[in-house]
């Protein structure tokens, strides 16, 4: 265990966090997500809830300030609807560390997909909201 870095944070998920660049994408995804059949790194954050993970990664990740969206969620499928107390709790844990951060994105399920496959890693947590699956964009970390 290592001082100022939660427990949430497997070593092998600081190991991914640690070796993205600027502009690469993780996905935090539901328990239901299908990370193993879009993308080849794929970890596991079983029993942690997305917002709890949001708050251990975002001390140590900084968003990306380039692009209008750095936070990306699926749109619903006709026919479904989003609970807003999921991107709620999301944005409330984003917003301890990055408070002016732009509105999340949503995506159709298949543009979400495709972005899943070219993104950096997939980490499938046991978060069980229908649609609680959100991209981060990586910035670049200030150098002071």
């Amino acid at each position: 265990m290592l001082k100022g870095i939660s427990p949430l944070i497997s070593p092998d998920l600081l190991a991914v966090l640690a070796r993205m660049g600027h502009g690469d994408e993780i996905v935090l995804a539901d328990a239901h997500f299908p990370g193993e059949s879009l993308n080849g790194r794929v970890l596991r954050a079983d029993g942690i809830r997305i917002p709890d993970l949001l708050t251990a990664i975002l001390p140590l990740f900084e968003l990306d300030t380039y692009v209008p969206h750095p936070l990306v969620m699926m749109a619903a499928v006709e026919g479904d609807r989003l609970d807003p107390d999921v991107e709620r709790a999301y944005m409330e844990s984003i917003r301890i560390t990055n408070p002016g951060v732009a509105p999340v994105e949503r995506t159709g399920r298949q543009a979400f997909y495709e972005r899943t496959r070219s993104a950096f890693a997939v980490v499938i947590t046991g978060e069980t909201a229908k649609y609680g699956n959100i991209i981060l964009k990586k910035g670049v970390t200030p150098t002071s």
